[in-house]
């Protein structure tokens, strides 16, 4: 019934655009932002509904709400809309489960514990490097590319820009992962700011990586994917890619402020080393020709200043679960039928990582599907469940190479390495810093986030108070925005 119910009302959405603003409005039956390269196709729908609307000029009414209403209830559900003068806020939107059972329990996996993105895509714009694209070992790559989206407007002085960084498996549709903190009035303002989120340099949304041709040689004879021959990439060449990207391609003068999480903050510390300061080469010029940093503010969050030998180790450990795939076939394994099993083990063993004890005992305690086996190999452990679903669900949308890759890049974080170290590396970065932590985050533990707060000559530390452990960053979006709207209002 509320399927039916949501089909019917995507026409009434864009009859009811016209008390909407512009700059979150799309042509056909969406809502999106301008200048986001979201492209006309039904598959970017799922992924918009992330992206709350509610300026009609009759009803208020979030899509997302729709959205986990399937998850979460099921299609068979009624939905109250209500007249916008009798709600004061997104909870006075009311559902009803018609269905016959509401217990809680994992089903096919899905409804155990939130879901940290929504549909994933490669859809964006994209960036061509001009020239081979050097990386930090000496290696080169012709034609290196990066997708991109942006959202909002850039002023005419240029420099009203947010960088939102995605973290290991993002890509760069914010509104799929972040979406309620983008829009008008929210903390990544459209009407405010010119948002840019970037794909990753080796990802598999969209920039050059495993599955790219080798020198963009697709629908030439003998063109050759990369597959394991793809370069070593660190967190450093990522960054300055994206850089040249910014500067270059979007002719953007100034930076606001550089904000991500988990892999994405690791992007921001380096985006404030690279960028940060009046020596970088990505200085600039302010009014009165005085230097000033490229990049203005950075809020990293659940990262520090490197990867440790633990976050190495839990990296190692999924990197050896597609080791030992047969398909893995020594080291040469085919893009064509790669280490697909390995790679389901490896998710498994990183989303336990991303949680917490107390989370999955809350979550799944010791329940079991059917009474019968109670334990044993056989016993159908509600946790199995979910994990499996987690593990199968990954393989949609990532493959073992790029994700073994990934990994590697991520553990190449040591924002000190080849600066002296990290104390030196951040001294002469002056430009104000917020850094957040998560205090059930026991893979990027808190005193990680003190720290780096520390070494920023102007940083502060703020507390994420979350069950939900790492992917905290992402789950609890309230505190998240609260954090960056009052730290965007405090500093240009």
């Amino acid at each position: 019934m509320l399927r039916s119910l949501y089909q019917t009302s995507r026409p009434f959405l864009a009859r009811q655009r016209g008390g909407i603003p512009s700059n979150v409005t799309g042509g056909g039956n969406r809502v999106f932002t301008n200048g986001s390269g979201i492209g006309s196709d039904s598959s970017m729908i799922a992924a918009n509904d992330r992206l709350v609307t509610h300026l009609f000029d009759k009803y208020i009414l979030s899509t997302r709400a729709l959205s986990t209403v399937f998850q979460r209830f099921g299609s068979n559900s009624e939905l109250e809309v209500f007249p916008k003068n009798n709600i004061t806020s997104r909870s006075d939107i009311t559902l009803r489960s018609l269905s016959s059972s509401s217990s809680d329990t994992a089903g096919d996996g899905t409804g155990e514990m939130d879901d940290e993105y929504g549909e994933m895509t490669a859809d964006g714009n994209t960036y061509v490097h001009p020239v081979p694209f050097v990386l930090e070992n000496g290696d080169e790559i012709h034609n290196a590319q990066l997708r991109y989206m942006t959202y909002g407007t850039l002023n005419e002085k240029r420099d009203n820009v947010l960088v939102v960084c995605h973290a290991l498996t993002g890509n760069a549709s914010l509104h799929s992962w972040w979406g309620d903190l983008l829009g008008p009035g929210l903390a990544f303002d459209t009407e405010k700011y010119f948002i840019v989120c970037s794909n990753i340099l080796g990802s598999c949304y969209g920039s050059t990586g495993p599955a790219s041709f080798k020198n963009d040689t697709k629908g030439t004879d003998g063109g050759e994917k990369y597959g394991m021959s793809f370069p070593d990439i660190s967190v450093q060449d990522t960054v300055r890619l994206q850089l040249h990207m910014l500067r270059d391609d979007l002719k953007v003068n100034s930076i606001k402020c550089v904000i991500g999480g988990s892999f994405g903050g690791m992007q921001a510390v380096e985006y404030a080393a690279q960028a940060g300061t009046i020596d970088s080469p990505f200085a600039v010029d302010d009014a009165q020709c005085r230097a000033t940093p490229f990049v203005r503010s950075v809020i990293p969050i659940a990262c520090g200043a490197a990867h440790t030998a633990w976050q190495i180790a839990m990296s190692e450990v999924q990197r050896q679960a597609i080791y030992m795939d047969p398909k893995w076939n020594n080291g040469s394994p085919s893009m064509d039928d790669p280490p697909r099993s390995g790679l389901s083990v490896a998710r498994q063993i990183g989303m336990i990582s991303y949680r917490t004890p107390g989370g999955y005992q809350s979550k799944f305690g010791r329940k079991v599907r059917e009474p019968v086996p109670a334990y044993g190999s056989k016993a159908k452990w509600e946790v199995k469940s979910y994990l499996e679903y987690q593990g199968y669900k990954f393989l949609s949308r990532f493959d073992p190479i790029t994700y073994l890759k990934l990994t590697e890049q991520m553990d190449t974080h040591d924002v000190g390495r080849n600066r002296g170290g990290k104390v030196q590396a951040l001294s002469s970065v002056k430009i104000p810093a917020m850094v957040l932590g998560i205090d059930s985050d026991i893979l990027y533990p808190i005193k990680e986030q003190e720290e780096l707060a520390e070494l920023f000559p102007n940083g502060e530390l703020g507390i994420i108070h979350s069950d939900a452990g790492h992917d905290g960053f992402l789950l609890e979006q309230d505190q998240v925005a609260a954090y960056i709207t009052k730290f965007l209002g405090s500093h240009d």
